[in-house]
């Protein structure tokens, strides 16, 4: 059974269609890649995943059951977790206090039980040494794994990132693309927006393509990259 499914998933803002009858389904432990163009509807597409925002029609099943109507809290405690393409860290608190609160809400738990998770999180995600640093004195990368951070401390089964290795040098794209990768191997599920398509194409291994909200291609990586529909609508190039 698919951790998630979007079944004919349809929202439009006026007459703009930001998603046009979407289906897809994520098998738990899956690692899948979305890409399009600017404007596409892509964070829009999260953002129904999550709750954010309202379905005009369609479903969206987590684990089975549709959570269509669900509220953003209860799709969290669930097991959707996210990260967003601008981090948006409590800048005051440190680095801990943040992945602490994530836990917390997340799991609805007290401190005491989940700050050895925190503890954990900060040492797989490279940030125990910053602990104790206000997230606002953070480098972008160490923000960026900050927000990955926050979003693995509500203990998600799928972790949707959104645009993740945006801004990042190479060799800052490769750790995060490592510590991706080695948190898809635990068995979280991927779903991950992304430009920096190497990154991206190293990780996941299918590829759904939107276009104007709607999808116009899915399937293994390179055959999708290698379609001439797709590089004339993504990549820009008349074929």
């Amino acid at each position: 059974m698919p951790i998630l499914e979007l079944d004919q998933v349809s929202k439009s803002f006026g007459a703009v269609p930001a998603a046009e009858a979407v289906s897809f389904a994520v098998e738990p432990g899956e690692a899948l890649g979305i890409i399009g163009p600017n404007g596409a509807g892509k964070s829009t597409l999260f953002n129904l995943i999550t709750g954010n925002i309202g379905v005009d029609s369609g479903r969206v099943l987590f684990g089975g059951e549709d959570v269509t109507r669900a509220p953003p809290m209860r799709r969290c405690l669930a097991g959707i977790g996210r990260t967003f393409q601008i981090p948006q860290p409590f800048q005051r608190l440190t680095v801990f206090e943040n992945v602490l609160t994530a836990a917390m809400f997340g799991n609805r738990s007290s401190q005491a039980e989940v700050s050895g998770d925190c503890a954990r999180i900060l040492v797989d995600t490279g940030l125990v040494a910053h602990a104790n640093v206000p997230a606002g004195k953070l480098t972008l990368l160490q923000r960026k794994r900050l927000e990955l951070a926050r979003a693995l401390a509500t203990g998600p089964k799928v972790l949707l990132l959104d645009e993740i290795a945006g801004g990042l040098t190479e060799a800052e794209c490769g750790a995060l693309v490592d510590l991706v990768r080695a948190i898809n191997a635990r068995g979280t599920a991927i779903v991950w927006i992304e430009h920096v398509l190497h990154a991206l194409t190293s990780v996941v291994n299918r590829l759904v393509v939107l276009d104007f909200g709607r999808v116009i291609a899915t399937g293994e990586p390179a055959a999708i990259m290698a379609s001439r529909q797709v590089r004339e609508i993504y990549l820009g190039i008349e074929v």
